[in-house]
């Protein structure tokens, strides 16, 4: 009995030893810190962050390691106030409902209560919520309307450019919006590799610098009979008829160019684009018989018609 008892009390050190060992092992040390690193690298990873530039009317999508991408956007309609300031994305919604504001319905109570997914939704199919009241980055079924002034104060994108954002950006990104140009990273420097000098090759002789033709300028013929608003306000106010005239001028530069088969049907699709940038225009430039004369509704009309000119101009430049 006092050899057995002697025996296990020469273990007690020994196993006190082997739990300190097993508690302090190299293999339970690393474990923990792993688990520690991982938290402490979600915790500080960097976002996407998104600045949307009103002059530019673009939102620019800044990721750490790649270059900026940068989208076009719908801003709100003249008359419409836009945020400014820091804010970021409350919540993502997929196939959203839409459900107009209690302003919009006041200013149209023909808008229903709700509109579901569906290709009426004025949302599209992806809508990012931000910390404004009411104020989202969404699609939209007016994919004409990106690029102008011509929303509820909303950022409007092509159904293909909101998917993307969608999915590159998470729950909790940066919003900035900014009245003046965006202020972006500087693109990262490249890398230098040696490689052998090739032997130079003759220098060509330089060739003459051919300046480009003048932009025409065509009148539009119905200016002497208009009466319309809008249009005697395009035909009176010269930075509108000089945008209007070198849209006008291009497209004759365009039908001059087109074999003789083809010059008919394309001056009928040209009309028929004049008319429809008429609708357009009538709809969201909209100014009651008479009031062009009160210098706000004037104001208004002829930086709205400017916006939808310049647009029409860029378009006859890409024909």
């Amino acid at each position: 009995m006092q050899r057995t008892a002697t025996f296990l009390w020469h273990l007690v050190p020994t196993a006190t030893l082997a739990i300190a060992l097993a508690l302090v092992s190299p293999g339970g040390v690393r474990a923990q810190d792993r688990v520690v690193a991982s938290a402490s690298d979600a915790a500080t990873a960097p976002r996407p962050r998104i600045v949307i530039s009103l002059t530019e009317r673009r939102l620019h999508l800044l990721e750490d390691g790649r270059p900026p991408r940068s989208f076009p956007v719908a801003i709100g309609r003249p008359g419409v106030a836009i945020p400014l300031g820091d804010s970021q994305v409350l919540r993502k919604r997929r196939n959203p409902t839409w459900h107009p504001t209690a302003n919009q319905r006041r200013e149209n109570p023909a808008l229903p209560a709700s509109v579901p997914p569906g290709p009426s939704n004025p949302l599209g199919k992806f809508a990012l919520d931000l910390g404004w009241t009411a104020i989202a980055i969404h699609g939209t079924n007016e994919p004409d309307s990106v690029g102008r002034r011509a929303s509820g104060g909303c950022f409007r994108m092509l159904p293909a450019d909101i998917a993307t954002l969608f999915e590159a950006v998470p729950v909790g990104a940066p919003v900035r919006v900014v009245s003046g140009p965006a202020i972006l990273p500087p693109p990262q420097p490249a890398v230098a590799i040696a490689v052998a000098a090739p032997l130079p090759a003759p220098t060509p002789p330089p060739l003459a610098k051919v300046a480009p033709p003048p932009l025409p300028i065509l009148a539009d013929p119905r200016c002497a009979t208009a009466g319309a608003p809008l249009r005697r306000m395009i035909c009176t106010v010269p930075e509108l008829a000089a945008l209007d005239g070198r849209a006008r001028g291009l497209h004759q530069r365009h039908l001059a160019a087109l074999p003789a088969e083809r010059r008919d049907a394309a001056a009928y699709a040209l009309l028929q684009d004049e008319r429809r940038f008429d609708d357009r225009i009538t709809a969201r430039c909209w100014v009651r018989r008479g009031m062009e004369e009160d210098p706000a509704v004037a104001a208004a009309a002829r930086a709205c018609l400017s916006d939808a000119l310049t647009v029409r101009l860029e378009e006859a430049k890409r024909r």
